[in-house]
C-alpha cells in the first residue's frame, strides 16, 4: 500500500480557528542554516524526512539564506520544542514548508498552540493571501486532524 499525501490551504484570515496557546509556548525566529539542520534531522527522525539528509552545509545555507524564507524554533517553558520552515511564494501564498515537535515534546499539547502560532506569523507576512501546507500518512497521525481543527481545507490528494 502506498502513501496518501494531503494538501490543505487557507485562503483567507477568518478561516483560521485557533487553538488554545500553552502558557509559556512561543516562537522565536531564526537565521541560522545549522538550527533549520539540526531541527529537521531531529523533528523528522520519527517520520522518515530524508529528502534533505544528505544535503551539505553549503545547501542549507543556500535554503535558509533566501529573503522568502522565515524560521522559527518554539519553545516551551524555556526548552527547545520544535520549528517551523515558512517560504513566501508566488501571488501571496506562504507555504508551511515543515512544521514539527521534537521527539521529547510529543504528547504534551502542544500541535494545536504551535500550529496556531505559525499561522499567526504566516499572515503578518506583508502580502500574505493565502497560507498553505502538506502533510502525508507517514506523519504524525494527528497532523491531518490538527490542521483541519485550524481551519485548513483540503484542495489535493495524491496516492504516492
Amino acid at each position: 500500500m502506498g502513501s496518501k499525501v494531503w494538501y490543505l490551504e487557507l485562503v483567507e484570515r477568518a478561516q483560521f480557528v485557533s487553538s488554545m496557546i500553552p502558557e509559556g509556548l512561543e516562537l522565536r525566529e531564526v537565521h541560522e542554516a545549522s538550527m533549520n539542520a539540526r531541527f529537521y534531522r531531529e523533528v523528522g527522525s520519527l517520520w522518515h524526512w530524508t529528502d534533505r539528509l544528505s544535503w551539505t552545509d553549503r545547501q542549507w545555507e543556500n535554503w535558509v539564506n533566501r529573503e522568502n524564507l522565515k524560521t522559527w524554533i518554539a519553545h516551551f517553558e524555556g526548552e527547545e520544542a520544535g520549528y517551523v520552515e515558512m517560504e513566501f511564494q508566488e501571488a501571496g501564498s506562504v507555504e508551511i514548508v515543515y512544521f514539527g515537535l521534537l521527539p521529547s515534546m510529543i504528547g504534551k499539547g502542544l500541535g494545536g498552540g504551535m500550529l496556531s502560532l505559525s499561522v499567526q506569523e504566516a499572515w503578518k507576512i506583508e502580502g500574505t493571501q493565502r497560507v498553505w501546507l502538506h502533510t502525508c500518512s507517514e506523519d504524525h497521525p494527528h497532523a491531518l486532524g490538527n490542521y483541519e481543527k485550524r481551519g485548513f481545507r483540503l484542495f489535493r490528494v495524491e496516492e504516492i
